[in-house]
């Protein structure tokens, strides 16, 4: 199984960021749209629709507005195991700093997957600084 590991830091306070996170199922508007073009709520899961045509189903795992994490694990035919989160930190006043940690299996997917994240990342950063 292969981890993947990545931060970004946000020109945004951290209750800001961790509003447009918890918002599971608006997604594709308020946090990485372009990055996710299409985003539906089914019960337990969201069905999510990159901009590259992937479409992957993400059962909502938690949604912790103490900690400030959510999690999800996601399912797709190249994907044998997926789980993930997404935390912000406060970095001082108005920065915050985004860490998503993605376990996926098989290994061969990580490096694309990094790929994505890294991504959704830098989307989530222009969208959340430009509002």
């Amino acid at each position: 199984m292969a981890s993947i590991h990545k931060d970004i830091e946000i020109k945004r306070d951290s209750a800001s960021v961790w509003d447009a996170i918890r918002d599971v199922g608006a997604i594709h508007k308020r946090l990485v749209p372009g990055f996710v073009v299409d985003c539906r709520l089914e019960g337990d899961s969201r069905m999510v629709t990159f901009a590259n045509g992937l479409v992957v189903r993400e059962i909502i795992v938690d949604v912790d507005d103490e900690t400030r994490r959510h999690s999800w694990s996601a399912r797709a035919e190249s994907l044998t195991h997926h789980n993930a989160s997404v935390q912000v930190y406060p970095e001082g006043k108005d920065r915050s700093r985004v860490v998503w940690i993605a376990d996926v299996m098989p290994h061969a997917a990580a490096a694309s997957m990094g790929d994505m994240i890294q991504q959704g990342l830098n989307v989530m950063k222009q969208t959340l600084e430009r509002h």
